[in-house]
């Protein structure tokens, strides 16, 4: 039986160290002119639910008219950023310099990633379980299930020195709904379009760090493993019914244990 194994991403693979919320103030202030003083609760959530209260917080008329905007200035910003941060790291090409950034204005070129290595960074464990996944044996099919639009998730993931096993078509993202667990599907019929298999019930497997996460797979029948890497202890992701839960990925032996226990 070959799996669908969809990883949250921020708390289970990778510490971003509040880089999502940096890019939401960049944005914001592009788009208003004006400071994002406070960002919604994020923790296991979409961006567009968090983009969405987010709006309402910072009183902005007519908030859910401004959230597909918003969402594509966010991936537009992350893709210019990636192409900043690609040529600081490759070295120089035509794509370096302020004349050829064209997203928010606080991206000017090379300046806007100074710092920006180490600021996102694996987990402990993160590469050795993704490539314990992709062993030869085609266990398993690996994608992501994020509250990230898919260029941050991206983005994030290259930073981390993460990503390659990852098949990122098969994958669902923040920007589809605002509750997790409509991602569930979207990402079985795009894993189902790649593959030419169907990933119904406990042949999904979501691996992830919060509640949200936990109950996005038993709401869509598919087997939930909570790690207790972000802001959720083991506990708690126990008693929101993870049918396993692992400390971190270090062990990779149990991860491949947990994904049929």
């Amino acid at each position: 039986m070959t799996l669908l194994v969809l990883w949250d991403v921020d708390g289970t693979l990778v510490d971003a160290d509040g880089l999502g919320t940096r890019m939401y103030e960049v944005v914001f202030r592009s788009m208003f002119g004006r400071e994002l003083l406070t960002v919604a609760p994020k923790a296991g959530r979409t961006d567009r639910a968090i983009i969405g209260d987010t709006l309402v917080l910072a009183g902005v008329p007519d908030p859910s008219g401004w959230v597909d905007p918003f969402l594509a200035a966010l991936s537009q910003y992350v893709a210019t950023l990636g192409a900043v941060t690609d040529s600081v790291i490759t070295g120089p090409s035509a794509a370096t310099g302020p004349s050829a950034v064209t997203g928010p204005s606080a991206v000017t070129g090379p300046s806007a990633v100074t710092g920006l290595h180490g600021v996102v960074r694996a987990l402990p464990g993160a590469a050795a379980a993704l490539a314990a996944l992709a062993a030869p044996d085609g266990r398993a099919h690996q994608s992501v299930l994020t509250g990230n639009v898919r260029p941050l998730a991206e983005f994030k993931l290259r930073m981390a020195g993460l990503g390659s096993p990852l098949d990122f078509d098969a994958g669902a993202y923040g920007d589809a709904h605002e509750v997790r667990a409509e991602l569930v599907d979207v990402a079985r019929r795009a894993a189902s379009a790649v593959y030419g298999a169907d990933f119904g019930g406990a042949t999904t497997v979501l691996i992830g760090d919060t509640p949200l996460d936990v109950a996005a797979a038993l709401a869509t029948g598919a087997r939930a493993i909570g790690v207790a890497t972000g802001s959720y202890s083991a506990a708690d992701l126990a008693d929101a019914g993870a049918h396993a839960v692992l400390p971190d990925l270090r062990d990779t032996t149990r991860l491949l244990a947990a994904l049929s226990d």
